[in-house]
């Protein structure tokens, strides 16, 4: 059977987006940006944040780091599943920003890339042999990353060395967290389901044509 790429396409669709939002009249862009004061009046910006970038090198870096998870799934053969899973962490990771209200506006892809390094981790941590190697470097990486970024305390903005903006670390932690917890929720309910299909498929088998 052949796999289909749904993983790609999702990276391909995050790279697209943001490269059509770059082009776009700044009032459009901010049209876009995450403000949790209009969480629940413009839902839309919980999707659309995530395409507007801040600077020529913040878009450049995020366009990388989507080219390197697209290569990451093609390799590690990450199917339906786990792409599911990245596009449920990809409004979960902006609306989890309600909890920071200081923090304004928000745009960038880095939150839910880190949420596509979760799901990868995790889906390769659940494979027996190297790809659970993989999975471990990749989990004990992210995890040591978010925990020196402190992406739980204020300040919400930050310099950060080399970078031409502030960045939010909280946002790395939200998409990492929604990651995490959609590819689990949807491994349980593969689990869930699987013994029940495997007894109507049994049934179906035994009864008399």
């Amino acid at each position: 059977m052949t796999r289909r790429p749904a993983w790609e396409l999702l990276a391909a669709l995050l790279a697209l987006g943001a490269l059509a939002t770059w082009w776009l009249p700044e009032s459009a862009q901010q049209a876009l940006e995450w403000r949790p004061a209009l969480a629940a009046e413009q839902p839309w910006r919980a999707w659309s944040a995530a395409w507007r970038h801040w600077s020529l090198q913040h878009l450049l870096a995020n366009l990388a780091g989507c080219a390197v998870l697209a290569w990451l799934g093609r390799r590690a053969g990450l199917g339906g599943r786990a792409a599911l899973a990245w596009l449920a962490a990809w409004p979960l990771t902006q609306a989890a920003l309600v909890l920071a209200p200081a923090l304004q506006r928000f745009g960038g892809l880095s939150g839910v890339l880190h949420a596509g390094v979760a799901v990868a981790a995790l889906e390769l941590l659940a494979r027996p042999g190297r790809p659970r190697v993989v999975g471990l470097g990749l989990v004990a990486g992210l995890a040591l990353k978010l925990a020196l970024e402190r992406g739980w305390a204020a300040p919400w903005l930050r310099e950060a060395p080399g970078w031409d903006i502030a960045v939010a670390p909280l946002a790395h932690l939200s998409g990492a967290v929604a990651g995490a917890a959609c590819t689990l929720i949807l491994m349980l309910v593969g689990a869930w389901l699987a013994p029940r299909g495997r007894r109507r498929h049994g049934a179906s088998l035994s009864s008399p044509p």
